[in-house]
Order: C-alpha cells, then structure tokens, then sequence
C-alpha cells in the first residue's frame, strides 16, 4: 500500500534528520502503546509512525524512497527491507521508556542477535512480509524520461538534428537526437536506455522525445494538416482571381479563387502538410480565406457600391 511517510509524520520534504527525529519523538510519545493501553487503531497508528521514521531515518532508504515515490517504494521494499538495522528498543529507550522491553517491545534484532528487521519484536510480527533476510531485492529498470522538445514547422515537415541536454544519473549528458520527418504535436520517439540509471544494476529506463512545436503566426498545425489564413479582397471575392500562396516548406503556388467565394472557405491544396511518421502519405495544406472588408470608402467607390445596389447585388 502506498504511504506517504512524511504526511505520516507530519513533515515536509525538505525536512532535515534532526526535523525528522523531532517529529518521530513527539509523535512516538504520543501513541506509544504505553499511553493507548491496547487501543488497536492507535497500536496501529504507532507502527505506520515508526515505519516512517525507519526509512526517512536512513539517508539510503529515503533517497530509494525519494526516487522511486511511495507506490514504487512499496512495490520493490519489504516490510524485513523497510526495518533492516532499526533498533525499535534502543530507540525508544534513548526518548524515555526505559530498557529494550519497555511497554511490551523487544529490540529489533534478528536472529542470533544479528541488528537489523523485525525478528525479535513481536509488535510488528502482523505486520506482513517474509522471514528476515530471504528475500533478495531484484535488479530493477531505470525511470523512463520524458523530454519536451520545441520544434518549428519546417522541422517537423523535414526532420532535423537536435542536441539536448538530460540528467542521467546525476550527471548532465549532451545527447544528438534524430528527428523523423511527421514528429507532428503529441507524437513521440524513443530512445531505449537513455532514461535514469538503475539504483542496482538494472537497464536503465528510456528517453521519450515529445514534440512540441513552436507557434507560428500564418500557420496552425491540426494533426498532419497545416491551415494558412490567407485575406483577399472584396472585389477578388466576388470576381473571382488567381492568388499566390507560399506553402510551409516554401515553395511558390499559385491559387485560383472562384467567383463567389465565401467568408472562412477551406481551399485544399494537397500532400503540402505534415508527412506520416510511419508509412508514406502526407497531410494537405488548408488556404482559409478572408475577406478584408473596407472600414472606409472613397467618394468613387460608394457611387460604384450605390450603383450596384440598384442592380440588386
């Protein structure tokens, strides 16, 4: 079950040892089963106290804890891992409840005497978990990273080489990245063992690359197609004209507008979008048309629109 050890204890995650112990202390005295006197729910709180302060305690158990978060912590750590060499007894002994069996506890300490689990501490026997020292932790994968990577549109039609720059291990690492033609919004490549380290000899995880293209002023991306806002006149509209129209990649076409041509109207132009990732195929390029509307006309022009009026158009 996932835990949240320092909400348990109250803390933040910046908190320090000394922070840590302070809260463990406070709280410790408060539901020790000394004080409760066999209230169940309150033993219970004790033990979820304790197992907190037994991985936040150990600067390696909080760092496993740190990284993996609490659902991947419980997962991959037992109950023996969680209080391997947590002395309960010398604990409680050094915040006021006398010797190593004080209120019913025994130390912690395997068998033989060896430090460490829960072996001699009865308390925490229901607790869960296989005998102490017979499960060995298994090697583990790497966490996978996810790197958002602004692109322009003629990257993205055409591909590119990128460095970027990741954390692996700690380390910072220049990485050259090969960008596939059609790494449109939303779409991803991976890069298998270029994600964190494992913590114990494990593969690492991999780097996920995710588009994220740069806004451009004429164009907007909609999946594989491209739609470039195109304003033409009132005269041109209504006459109808050939128009030319630069595509993203840059190459020169020239448009026929009908007559007639209405506000917001699509013209296709295709195979001049984004091309498919996989397979062949490309999306088309989308001239949506406006029409620019006079704010203010000249004595000439309202005669001419006048005389118009009075033919009906």
């Amino acid at each position: 079950m996932a835990e949240d050890y320092y909400k348990i204890l109250g803390l933040d995650k910046k908190a320090g040892s000394s922070e840590i112990k302070k809260a463990y202390r406070k709280l410790a005295l408060k539901y020790h089963p000394d004080k409760t006197k066999g209230d169940k729910p309150l033993e219970e709180k004790f033990k979820k106290i304790s197992e907190a302060y037994a991985v936040l305690s150990n600067p390696e158990k909080r760092n496993q804890y740190d990284t993996y978060g609490s659902a991947d912590f419980g997962q991959r750590f037992s109950q023996e891992d969680i209080f391997r060499n947590f002395d309960l007894g010398d604990i409680l002994k050094e915040f006021g409840f006398g010797g190593s069996r004080q209120g019913g506890f025994a130390s912690s300490r395997g068998r033989g005497g060896q430090q460490g689990g829960m072996g001699g501490n009865p308390f925490f026997n229901n607790m869960g978990g296989n005998s102490f020292g017979q499960q060995k932790q298994q090697p583990v994968k790497g966490k996978d990273i996810e790197y958002e990577l602004p692109l322009t549109l003629h990257e993205i039609i055409n591909g590119t080489k990128k460095t970027i720059t990741i954390n692996q291990g700690g380390i910072a690492k220049a990485i050259e990245v090969k960008i596939p033609k059609g790494l449109a919004q939303g779409k991803k490549i991976r890069l298998a063992g270029k994600g964190d380290l494992s913590p114990n000899g494990g593969p690492a995880g991999n780097l996920y690359i995710r588009s994220n293209p740069i806004p451009q002023k004429e164009y907007t991306i909609d999946g594989n197609d491209i739609l470039l806002a195109k304003q033409i006149l009132l005269s041109q509209a209504l006459l109808g004209d050939t128009i030319k129209i630069l595509t993203p990649d840059g190459k020169a076409i020239n448009l026929k507008v009908p007559p007639g041509t209405n506000p917001r109207a699509k013209m296709r132009i295709p195979g001049h979008g984004i091309p498919q990732m996989k397979g062949n195929g490309c999306g088309d390029l989308f001239v949506v048309i406006n029409i620019s509307m006079p704010k203010k006309l000249t004595v000439k022009q309202k005669e001419l629109i006048q005389q118009l009026e009075k033919t009906g158009l």
